[in-house]
């Protein structure tokens, strides 16, 4: 018989999990954790000019904002990206392994420059980029966290429920 599972919400319970699988992980996994931020932090910072560097510019001035989005999605990727280092594949859900690259990319926009953009620029022009796109950049901004956050718990609690080298559910 097949069940249909229900839409899986961060819970309490869930979010208990994860910390408790935090608390089990290796060295290891904490490096590849650090490595992952790190990594993240420079693939979507620099680019974007938030990490001032010599090959990327651009047009409207790094918003306060733009820090603690990058910083936060750093430490979240690094943490959604060490929860693959020794688990088997086939204990994740479909929707799980989409929600932390989408939260990443959406990251990416909404700390970007919104002139910088070149699809915004087709579809809105300089003008609409600066009054309609930059003004919601904030709500993509959370919306990206959230999605990060909702992979990093997911994966996390799954590693309580269904723990690396046994066999889940049929």
């Amino acid at each position: 018989m097949i069940s249909a599972r229900p839409p899986v919400r961060a819970s309490a319970g869930m979010c208990a999990k994860a910390g408790r699988a935090l608390a089990f992980w290796p060295v290891r996994r904490w490096a590849v954790a650090a490595a992952g931020a790190a990594g993240t932090a420079l693939v979507v910072g620099a680019p974007t000019d938030v990490i001032p560097n010599p090959l990327f510019g651009r047009s409207v001035p790094v918003q306060w904002w733009n820090y603690p989005v990058l910083g936060i999605t750093a430490l979240l990727a690094g943490l959604v990206l060490a929860t693959y280092i020794g688990r088997p594949a086939a204990a994740d859900s479909s929707a799980a392994r989409r929600l932390g690259p989408l939260g990443s990319v959406l990251s990416f926009f909404a700390i970007g420059c919104p002139v910088c953009n070149k699809a915004v620029l087709l579809l809105l022009g300089t003008s609409g980029a600066l009054t309609i796109w930059a003004p919601l950049q904030p709500v993509v901004a959370l919306l990206s966290i959230a999605l990060l956050a909702a992979a990093a718990v997911k994966r996390l609690a799954g590693e309580i429920d269904c723990p690396a080298g046994t066999p889940g559910p049929a």
